[in-house]
């Protein structure tokens, strides 16, 4: 369905609001859409592309499978109370 709105608003011309009325979308997230879109095609430079918003989050995630199990605060071996 995003993919089908944001390719009528940019192959009709048609305003954001009008395609997001007919298709029963609000006209803010279809903007967002179109937005998105449009820097993932470099045609902005004023956002990140999708590929770079997920990179951090697709690192943290490799950097916690790669972390050994025993790093962790709860796993470290307590000192003797005297």
């Amino acid at each position: 369905m995003r993919e089908r709105a944001i390719r009528e608003v940019r192959t009709t011309g048609r305003p954001v609001a009008h395609v997001a009325k007919d298709l029963g979308i609000h006209k803010e997230a279809l903007r967002q859409w179109v937005r998105q879109a449009e820097a993932d095609h470099g045609e902005r430079d004023d956002r990140l592309t999708t590929a770079e918003r997920d990179e951090p989050r697709q690192l943290r995630k490799e950097k916690a499978e790669l972390k050994p199990r025993s790093a962790s605060p709860l796993a470290r071996p307590q000192p003797p109370k005297l």
